[in-house]
């Protein structure tokens, strides 16, 4: 994982550059979220302070949202438009990329898979989230 500034979103494909671009149609982990509370949490948790948030392999780490409460809903971050398609299901993985216990803490809170609606470009930085009714 490398963290960037700026990423081109592209409907339907994902996020230039990633390895999951254009990976199948419909795809629904085109893009993904992680929570910086969870996060600070695990942090605490496990008292491990040599890991950053990019170990989960998410792409966007948001705070301040209940990532669940966007499955199915469409929202938009910035001027780039998405779905919640699904939670982003955390595996074996998580306890050897951050540590024994990490899979099971992240159970119902492993972050967001999303669908990108439309083309445009996420900026690192505060970005409005306006979710639609």
């Amino acid at each position: 994982m490398a963290e960037k500034k700026k990423v081109e979103c592209v409907a339907g494909k994902g996020i230039v550059g990633d390895r999951f671009f254009d990976f199948k149609e419909d795809f629904k982990g085109q893009l993904t979220f992680f929570s910086e509370e969870v996060y600070l949490d695990l942090k605490e948790r496990f008292n491990v302070d040599d890991r950053g948030p990019s170990v989960f392999r998410r792409n966007v780490v948001l705070t301040g949202i209940n990532l669940n409460s966007l499955i199915d809903r469409e929202f938009s971050l910035g001027d780039v438009d998405m779905k919640g398609t699904e939670e982003a299901t955390p595996c074996y993985w998580m306890n050897q990329a951050y540590c024994e216990g990490a899979e099971e803490a992240l159970r119902g809170r492993g972050g967001l898979r999303v669908r990108i609606l439309s083309d445009g470009e996420l900026s690192q930085g505060s970005q409005s989230l306006v979710v639609r009714t």
